[in-house]
């Protein structure tokens, strides 16, 4: 009980700082990240694209993610927090104004006004189920994947599954210089699991319904 409590404690000053975090950061503005996606449509902007580091895959969807998110990605690639050769060349020139407004453009990329809301999630399989549970993934993810409960958690419902599969094994890969991910809460809840549940999981929430997608930029159409 004394370790639970404790726990929750932790839980509770992180929250604490992250929110207060979000009460500084710079307002985006769509119209001036516009201007500054430059970097991003090469890969972001093609329908399929694939990325070969560390291993071949699908490049995410950002179009339709949360600005807070992509600007937390940003900034933990900034960081060091998340390990990547070309992402880390591209957030190295960016300033926190420059993330704000790159995130505040995807947010609203590609949402066609009065359109309805991605269904409810169907359920997964048992196994899946026991999987989803042991990981405690909808707490921060939020209602179907899509609804995650601090605006700098990502929606994953819809995301490809190749790079969902990557991703959740770079919180598992320590002493690497070029590639992985130390955020505290995703080590902890990666540890649990193999890599083959980890493609259950991929798989099962790659399927779902989302808000998520990839909108070709003018000069890639």
């Amino acid at each position: 009980m004394k370790k639970f409590l404790s726990s929750l404690s932790v839980l509770a000053v992180t929250c604490a700082t992250v929110f207060s975090a979000h009460a500084q950061d710079a307002q985006g503005d769509v119209k001036a990240g516009e201007k500054k996606i430059a970097m991003c449509i090469g890969c972001h902007g093609i329908q399929g694209y694939q990325a070969s580091f560390p291993e071949v895959h699908k490049v995410p969807m950002i179009s339709g993610q949360g600005a807070k998110y992509i600007v937390a990605a940003l900034s933990a690639y900034q960081k060091g927090e998340r390990r990547h050769p070309s992402m880390r060349g591209i957030a190295d020139n960016l300033s926190e104004q420059d993330m704000a407004d790159i995130g505040a453009y995807y947010e609203v990329h590609g949402k066609v006004a009065g359109a309805a809301a991605p269904g409810k999630a169907a359920d997964g399989s048992a196994r899946v189920t026991a999987l989803l549970t042991k990981g405690a993934c909808l707490s921060c993810h939020g209602d179907n994947f899509s609804k995650p409960i601090d605006p700098s958690y990502p929606k994953v419902a819809g995301q490809h599954a190749d790079y969902l599969l990557v991703a959740l094994k770079s919180y598992k890969t320590e002493g690497n210089a070029t590639w992985g991910r130390s955020n505290a809460i995703m080590v902890g809840v990666a540890k649990q699991f193999t890599n083959a549940e980890f493609k259950e999981l991929a798989n099962y929430i790659s399927a779902l319904p989302g808000e998520l997608k990839t909108v070709p930029q003018a000069r890639f159409k």
